[in-house]
């Protein structure tokens, strides 16, 4: 796996952004991601859709290799840690998770996240609806701004198309950027890519397994 990074400044903060699918925060030594939506693999296949159990432990040893590039001593996930009802795929998650007891975790709630705070809590997982350092604030869904606010949200699983040659185009996840917001692309893999741009005077940042592309 290649992990190609390029720092931005965002508000007051400098952010390093991944082709990995998270962003690092140097000043706090966190680790920043969003919707990685454990249990959706498991979730289909109760419905009879025949997803490979392959999906999550890929994306697994995609954080695993990005905590020990990294570092750090936080891991902030915002919004969809799970996706639905309790299933096989958890305990898989919870025993991994077991290697990284040192590590101080958040959680801030999405729309999937709807379990009792003493269930993350026994998984060792500090929630909340939002979280602010300084200035910056970590919400699942964008919201209202305010003066002097920067926000850090997931939810729309961002992307960009990118036309070709002829009728031929090309979607790739990213990081949407503007003044004032910062929405993270989905960590999972197995989620879809919402094109449309959802902030104004926004910068993308596309990114393939070798680059990562401004637009």
């Amino acid at each position: 796996m290649k992990i190609v990074t390029k720092d931005i400044r965002f508000g007051h903060e400098m952010l390093t952004l991944t082709n990995q699918r998270v962003l690092f925060w140097k000043k706090q030594q966190a680790l920043v991601l969003s919707d990685i939506h454990i249990g959706k693999t498991a979730h289909f296949q109760q419905h009879g859709i025949a997803i490979p159990d392959t999906v999550l432990l890929k994306d697994l040893e995609r954080l695993q290799l990005l905590i020990h590039y990294f570092s750090p001593k936080k891991l902030i996930v915002v919004g969809d840690l799970f996706h639905a009802d309790y299933n096989q795929n958890f305990d898989v998650f919870v025993q991994w998770m077991q290697q990284f007891d040192g590590l101080e975790k958040t959680l801030i709630r999405g729309n999937h996240d709807r379990f009792s705070t003493a269930f993350y809590e026994n998984l060792g997982f500090h929630t909340q609806k939002q979280q602010q350092y300084n200035a910056l604030v970590f919400v699942h869904d964008a919201v209202k701004v305010e003066e002097d606010t920067f926000y850090i949200s997931g939810h729309i699983h961002p992307g960009v198309r990118i036309q070709m040659k002829g009728r031929q185009y090309l979607k790739l996840p990213c990081f949407q950027v503007n003044s004032q917001q910062l929405i993270l692309p989905a960590f999972s893999l197995f989620t879809g890519l919402n094109t449309r741009s959802e902030l104004e005077n926004v910068r993308n940042y596309a990114f393939t397994d070798d680059a990562i592309l401004e637009f």
